[in-house]
């Protein structure tokens, strides 16, 4: 599947705007850690693809998510096994898959952190620009924020890629203001 078959299931797939902005967040964070990395071409376009895509069911089939696109979309496009069980196993607890080949602990690190550094975006008047890690955990602490982000998925998946919590919120950050 190439980006731009990608980009045309997401936006076909997904009708709400935050969801989409989401995806394609962390679709640029799993560009750039695949880049760190020292990934190939084909591997860095397989991390992003299993950024793009890993909430492609989220708005249309929530108490599905997200073995109705494993099963029921995914199945008639050309992806890379990689990239499903990335997305399978950035769900576990829906899923029964452990995120294990790195990919896939990639994407369990990125999904839901994403998602909050986000928030906090919004609260400041300057976005993602000088966002400091611990800006970031502090409004963790505060359960009322972002309250449907789970803190426990974004420590493991620090723990996952075996990197300190500050350091991804850093290396993200500075992923997030390049790629509003």
């Amino acid at each position: 599947m190439t980006k731009s078959e990608a980009e045309n299931l997401l936006e076909s797939f997904i009708e709400n705007e935050n969801l989409r902005h989401h995806c394609r967040m962390v679709a640029a964070a799993m560009t750039a850690y695949a880049q760190k990395l020292g990934k190939n071409e084909q591997q860095t376009h397989e991390w992003f693809l299993a950024g793009l895509l890993h909430d492609l069911d989220w708005e249309k089939h929530p108490d599905a998510h997200p073995n109705y696109a494993l099963t029921e979309v995914f199945p008639q496009y050309d992806l890379p096994e990689s990239v499903t069980e990335a997305i399978r196993a950035h769900a576990p607890e829906r899923t029964g898959k452990q995120p294990e080949t790195e990919i896939e602990r990639y994407l369990f690190a990125c999904d839901e952190l994403s998602g909050f550094m986000h928030a906090v975006s919004l609260m400041r008047p300057e976005g993602f620009s000088g966002m400091k890690a611990k800006s970031v955990t502090k409004k963790m602490k505060d359960k009322r924020f972002a309250a449907n982000v789970s803190r426990d998925d974004i420590r493991q998946g620090a723990e996952l890629i075996q990197t300190e919590l500050a350091t991804h919120i850093l290396f993200l950050a500075e992923v997030f203001e390049s790629n509003p």
